[in-house]
């Protein structure tokens, strides 16, 4: 049989609601991105929450996830990237490479002493104009 539980204490009550509220006070977010994600973030859980009762749509969830990128900053204070080009825009531009003559000698060198794939060896040697010496330098430096 079941003891008797004192006065205080009701039938399928429960103190979760508590801890949630105090959990939801103390991770507010410190800095601006965090708190502009988190803005996001929950913009999206509440128009989730609102049409749970509703036949979900696809545009909708779109329009809500548009919002939300829009309102999210990612870049760290530059203005947002536009959908049409986003990922051309944020990638830094290419560095004009130098035709510099990798010798293969140089390049079994390293492949053998550093057991690197002659891919590597060679893109190494390049990033140091051929010079097997200082290429090889930076990758103990390096390791």
């Amino acid at each position: 049989m079941a003891e008797p539980q004192p006065s205080s204490v009701h039938e399928g009550a429960t103190t979760g609601a508590e801890i949630d509220e105090n959990e939801a006070t103390s991770n507010i977010p410190k800095s601006a991105e965090d708190r502009a994600t988190a803005a996001a973030m929950s913009s999206l859980d509440t128009r989730g929450a609102e049409e749970e009762s509703v036949a979900p749509s696809k545009q909708l969830d779109s329009e809500a996830l548009g919002k939300a990128m829009k309102n999210l900053n990612v870049s760290g204070g530059a203005a947002p990237a536009k959908a049409t080009g986003g990922a051309a825009a944020t990638a830094p531009p290419a560095e004009k490479k130098k035709a510099v003559k990798v010798d293969q000698a140089d390049v079994t060198l390293l492949t053998e002493q550093l057991s690197l794939a002659k891919p590597k060896a060679t893109e190494l040697l390049k990033a140091h104009d051929g010079d097997a010496v200082r290429a090889m330098r930076a990758f103990v430096t390096a390791a």
